[in-house]
């Protein structure tokens, strides 16, 4: 099981240039552990898209059904008081966003906060910085 960023979600439901990289591992290891706000920030991402002109308003409903299908296999944490106290606690100590910081802590505790005990999966660059610093190790995704 590894922990699935956001990011590294949506090319599992819409066509990107990492989709077939992500579906390859999905699919070498579907157990996807991902935050609880996941399912929202990929939603955001879809919206961001169609506003912007890169999927018209059937794609975006077609990604957003198939992100509910994916979304009903995943293993999800839920958003607890000690995720909340640890994103803060990021804020401070990374240059995160708040709900990169709020993924960042979900992968910590459910690591236990081991992460050397848990891979983890992410296209964001700010967001991959901050799990290294943290001990995560990281999936290597080709960008192209």
């Amino acid at each position: 099981m590894k922990f699935w960023d956001a990011s590294a979600i949506v090319p599992l439901i819409v066509a990107e240039p990492m989709t077939a990289q992500l579906r390859a591992l999905a699919d070498a290891d579907p157990d996807i552990l991902a935050w609880w706000g996941t399912p929202v920030e990929c939603v955001s991402a879809l919206s961001r898209r169609e506003r912007e002109g890169a999927l018209d308003p059937r794609a975006t409903a077609v990604a957003t059904n198939e992100l509910k299908r994916l979304a009903d296999r995943w293993h999800e944490n839920d958003p607890t008081e000690i995720v909340r106290e640890t994103a803060a606690r990021f804020l401070r100590v990374h240059q995160l966003r708040a709900a990169d910081a709020l993924q960042l802590a979900a992968a910590f505790v459910a690591a236990e906060q081991r992460p050397t005990s848990l891979e983890a999966i992410t296209l964001d660059a700010r967001l991959a910085d901050a799990m290294r610093k943290e001990g995560f190790e990281l999936v290597e995704i080709e960008q192209g």
